[in-house]
């Protein structure tokens, strides 16, 4: 990721959680990535309610209208709000206590039993601040605890 890039992700998350908290939805995610000929600015918003269109449009012309104030980003760009769905990554620990119960996927950076990928029932979190773990139930007997650190990606996954 290039440094301007990273910039760019920072001061629109500092910017663009202000404006969530305000509207009373949370910013989950900001990707600043060029995709074809364009630059794309993506936010990903939540609310314990859900996230509909009308709440999109809402977080979108109220962020817009501070990114035209402060004006982080140089040149056009397109911007896009959107809700996590149905598959909405895991990136914060409240998310891997809020969503104990649901069914994951957890991709390692370092494998733990020759694994980097695991499926299973979040549990939710165990430990101190210290050591911050994951609790996943892989089957009936098996409960797997996954150093915090060691996540790298993780994601709900839809269950029919």
């Amino acid at each position: 990721m290039s440094l301007a890039k990273e910039r760019i992700e920072t001061v629109v998350e500092r910017l663009g959680n202000q404006v969530a908290t305000d509207l009373g939805y949370e910013l989950l995610e900001v990707e600043y990535c060029k995709e074809g000929p364009d630059w794309v600015l993506r936010c990903f918003i939540d609310h314990d309610n859900g996230i509909g269109i009308e709440d999109c449009q809402r977080f979108s012309e109220a962020l817009d209208l501070v990114l035209d104030e402060k004006d982080p980003i140089p040149g056009k760009y397109l911007l896009e709000v959107s809700s996590p769905g149905i598959e909405r990554p895991l990136k914060k620990d409240r998310d891997f206590i809020r969503f104990a119960g649901k069914m994951v996927e957890i991709k390692l950076s370092k494998p733990i039993n020759n694994c980097k990928t695991y499926r299973g029932e979040l549990m939710g979190m165990v430990g101190d601040d210290s050591e911050l773990k994951v609790a996943l139930k892989i089957d009936a007997s098996n409960v797997l605890e996954i150093p915090r650190n060691l996540i790298a990606k993780a994601k709900l996954i839809f269950e029919i």
